[in-house]
């Protein structure tokens, strides 16, 4: 049996389509390349995975009901979904809203109605959530058991809609399913729409580096090893069934340590052995001021619990960073 894996030449879908493949799984891989940012990464992320032994790529869009119909008839053999693929960015959701709900809901709709039709061969459903469902909540660390009720991004909004999705589906079908909140996550291969690539790049280039809120943000950064591990813990831990057979799990995967974006510039700096030039900023609609993950839970089922610090893993993505811009 193998183990679909969508928005495989994603940040974190590479990553655990890696880790599966090592330890001896043969992995399904689905992405459409979405343009987004340069699909020129993607391509370099899949590259390693091509060659692995044991794994299928198919592209596809995972909103494209016949293409995923397509894929289950030609590879009937996967019995667990790990579900990474959706269009990210808190702030392009005010830019192309559509493009959000048609990837986020719309996808994540088409994917559960593959789980659904697979029936008792289907062991295990996981899926991306985030972080940013907490909205505006002000009690921290967040906890999978505080209210979710106001996202104040429609990109959050979706993630929301999601979770709420997978609790109908896991009730009615019978359904296993275990969503993960996912907390800032950077390292090597990371997005260059994400702080930690675009503070990179502008120190590197001397550009200016927008800090919002006037510079009093906090992030609960995370490194993608660790995300991708806490995945495949999240995977290999199927949910005990309730009455139906069914059962849906929330679970956040952070460092729990909320860090001052400054001190995150400052790191950075050291790195990159030069001085970033920040302009402060006023704060906008949407943005979340601090993030801070609580993780009892997760460590409790799934026996995951981070260590990589921020002053560990920052010189690690400068490195890759340099390496990959050939710098």
């Amino acid at each position: 049996m193998s183990v679909l894996v969508t928005g495989v030449a994603g940040f974190i879908g590479s990553q655990v389509a890696q880790r599966l493949l090592a330890r001896g799984e043969a992995v399904v891989g689905v992405d459409n390349f979405s343009p987004y940012y340069d699909p020129v990464l993607k391509f370099a992320r899949l590259k390693p995975l091509r060659g692995t032994e044991g794994f299928t790529f198919v592209e596809a869009d995972v909103a494209d009901r016949d293409a995923l119909a397509a894929l289950a008839d030609a590879h009937p053999d996967f019995d667990r979904i790990v579900h990474l693929a959706a269009q990210p960015g808190v702030r392009h959701s005010k830019v192309d809203p559509y493009i959000y709900v048609r990837t986020n809901v719309m996808g994540h709709l088409v994917m559960l109605e593959l789980a659904r039709e697979m029936g008792g061969r289907l062991k295990h459903f996981v899926y991306a959530s985030s972080s940013s469902v907490y909205g505006g909540n002000s009690k921290l660390p967040f906890s999978v058991e505080d209210p979710v009720d106001h996202p104040e991004s429609l990109y959050a909004a979706t993630k929301r809609a999601d979770e709420l999705m997978v609790e109908a589906y896991a009730h009615q079908y019978g359904m296993r399913a275990t969503g993960l909140r996912y907390f800032t996550v950077y390292g090597p291969w990371g997005r260059p729409d994400m702080s930690p690539y675009i503070f990179a790049r502008a120190i590197h280039e001397g550009k200016t580096i927008p800090l919002y809120h006037m510079g009093r943000i906090k992030r609960d950064f995370t490194y993608i090893d660790e995300i991708a591990a806490g995945t495949i813990a999240a995977l290999d831990h199927v949910p005990a069934g309730g009455v139906r057979g069914g059962a849906h799990r929330l679970y956040n995967l952070g460092a729990t340590r909320s860090v001052d974006i400054r001190h995150v510039v400052s790191l950075f700096e050291k790195a990159l052995g030069k001085s970033a030039n920040i302009e402060l900023k006023p704060g906008e609609a949407g943005d979340m001021r601090e993030t801070a993950a609580d993780i009892a839970a997760t460590t409790r089922d799934l026996g995951w619990s981070p260590k990589v610090t921020v002053e560990e893993g920052i010189p690690l993505f400068v490195e890759w960073f340099k390496r990959y811009n050939r710098l």
